[in-house]
């Protein structure tokens, strides 16, 4: 796991080096600070030496004091840089493979999740990045320095630091295996109390609705006691870790001062050198005991680090052409003009048996409308997808003007598509930032432009602070027609050659979808044009309709040949003509 965040951050191998080498020279100098502390504690009580005689002693202690201080600082600060820096890059780096993978791979994902990941997850990795991965290699530098500096002057103390040593790390090792269970489970607990806050507070007037407010706050009450249960068990393993710990390197450096004592005795050794190993042992000790420290805290970066490779895991993306191809090719899409061709596509989604897609063969002429039929699950998503390059075919080939889509780079081809959904999304924020989506550099006119053609300048400029006016999160402040017309109001400003239409008048009053339609006829107006149409008076008025079913093509022509065929779309229309007699 190292490896891969290393990967993704390469800074991190000059971070960690810099971390180490202020590290060791910190220890250096604390060798140098100790050999001077012992030499004038011997030269004070035992040979009665005056102040005039210790004061160069004073002076290089009192030194090597302040470069001490001074290297810890160093070490501190590059440390907390570098994990500031790679919490930076991973949150990025993340959000833009996520944006990258598109709606196909969010909705699999519980959106709660997603942003604990990327907020609370990321803000984890501060101490593994910044304390527990330096820490483990100077857990293994300093005890060899202070042991290599310790063996000149008494190789019997020098092996019993050795022997004992990695007594600590073994049963820190131990310990931990138990804790990254708990650990793991008590990230899983806080993702999923965080996807349950989000869906109470998106839904929020569906609870009061069905009055179910009391029931989802006794769940949400479960959740975070579950997720309160976990932490406190994590807790219990970290303190009952920390306790061990202390107690066996306290048990160790009472033991090599007990060894110490004994020996100055029986003038096995002089006070000096006694006195400057015992000194030293504590330090021995210290790494692996603030190794023990961060690595509690490390655990818990470590798994929402693991979150962060899951979301960001190999696949195969859509690449670009070398910059000469994209330029060649875009120039090929230059004018207004878009035929699209699909040619024996088939898709079949991960984990699944059955295809989405299966053979699809049909046309969108330039400058005509398609109208995309089907019962629910026939597949029209799926190929409207394929068509954004939110996923790519198993099977087959979609050309435009008769070069292959995936030749042009995923930034070139969406630039020529403008969609309206069903339910269009609206950004928290004023009216005029959401318009703009479409084409950040337009200027106030054009937009304003944009919204007449839409029909919606009227209600904009009756709202208190028209353009400027905010809409409030997923466009909450706005009726439905208005936030259908504001999104075509993007399209008109998009000016795309392609314009895919997801049935925008449905659940629409009779008032705002008439509107609503003559702003799209409008719209369609020298443009290929794909609908995901559902209902005849919108079917009615296109070119060619595809009939799909299962995931494939089972009718193709204009909805009078169709009719008159009296296949799957004439009792397609008859079903919902039925339907709607009966309201």
């Amino acid at each position: 796991m190292n490896e891969k965040l290393l990967r993704q951050c390469p800074f991190m191998h000059t971070m960690l080096i810099l971390t180490v080498i202020c590290g060791v020279l910190s220890t250096i100098v604390t060798i140098a600070q100790m050999f001077l502390l012992s030499q004038v504690v011997n030269a004070v009580f035992l040979l009665r030496a005056q102040l005039a005689q210790t004061k160069v002693l004073l002076f290089l202690l009192l030194t090597s004091i302040i470069i001490r201080s001074a290297l810890v600082w160093c070490r501190e600060t590059v440390s907390h840089l570098g994990a500031i820096r790679a919490k930076t890059e991973l949150r990025q780096n993340t959000f833009a493979h996520i944006l990258r993978l598109g709606p196909t791979f969010c909705k699999g994902e519980r959106t709660g999740e997603l942003v604990a990941t990327l907020s609370e997850g990321i803000e984890r990795l501060d101490p593994y990045i910044s304390r527990y991965l330096p820490q483990i290699l100077l857990s293994v530098f300093i005890p060899s320095l202070i042991a290599l500096t310790i063996m000149p002057f008494d190789l019997t103390s020098a092996l019993l630091l050795l022997v004992t040593g990695p007594i600590i790390p073994l049963l820190m090792m131990l310990i931990g295996s138990c804790a990254q269970k708990h650990i793991q489970q008590q990230w899983l607990a806080l993702s999923r109390m965080s996807a349950y806050l989000l869906d109470t507070i998106q839904g929020l007037t569906t609870l009061k609705l069905f009055g179910r407010s009391v029931t989802e706050q006794k769940r949400i009450e479960r959740v975070s006691d579950n997720f309160c249960k976990k932490t406190m068990c994590s807790l219990r393993l970290a303190f009952l870790s920390g306790a061990v710990l202390e107690f066996m390197a306290a048990l160790a450096i009472g033991m090599v001062a007990v060894t110490l004592g004994i020996r100055l005795l029986n003038q096995g050794i002089s006070f000096q050198i006694a006195f400057f190993i015992l000194l030293l042992t504590p330090e021995f000790y210290r790494p692996l005991r603030d190794l023990g420290t961060h690595r509690h805290s490390g655990m818990e970066g470590k798994a929402a680090l693991q979150r962060l490779f899951d979301i960001n895991k190999d696949i195969d993306m859509l690449n670009p052409l070398p910059a000469t191809e994209q330029t060649t090719t875009s120039g090929l899409l230059s004018s207004d003009t878009l035929t699209i061709n699909f040619s024996d596509i088939t898709y079949t989604y991960p984990g699944n048996e059955t295809a989405a897609l299966s053979h699809i063969q049909c046309m969108l002429a330039a400058h005509t409308c398609t109208a995309l039929v089907g019962r629910s699950g026939s597949g029209k998503s799926t190929l409207v997808n394929l068509l954004l390059r939110f996923i790519e075919s198993n099977q087959g080939v979609i050309t435009v003007n008769g070069f292959p889509m995936t030749a042009l780079s995923l930034t070139t081809w969406r630039e020529r598509i403008a969609v309206v959904h069903q339910r269009p999304y609206l950004f928290f924020g004023t009216i005029r930032e959401n318009i703009c989506m479409a084409r950040p550099t337009a200027t106030d006119q054009e937009i304003i432009e944009a919204a007449k053609q839409a029909g919606a300048f009227e209600f904009i400029q009756q709202l208190p602070q028209g353009f400027d006016a905010e809409i409030g999160a997923q466009g909450m402040r706005l009726s439905a027609g208005q936030a259908q017309r504001l999104a075509i109001a993007r399209a008109f400003l998009k000016d795309a050659p392609l314009l895919i239409l997801d049935e925008p008048t449905s659940n629409l009053d009779p008032i705002s979808e008439q509107l609503i339609r003559q702003s799209l006829r409008q719209l369609m107006l020298n443009r290929t044009v794909l609908v995901i149409a559902h209902r005849y008076n919108t079917i009615v008025s296109a070119d060619q309709v595809v009939v799909l079913d299962k995931g494939s093509i089972v009718e193709i022509g204009s909805p009078a040949e169709l009719i008159q065929k009296q296949g799957a779309f004439a009792r397609l229309m008859m079903k919902q003509r039925g339907a709607r007699s009966q309201i």
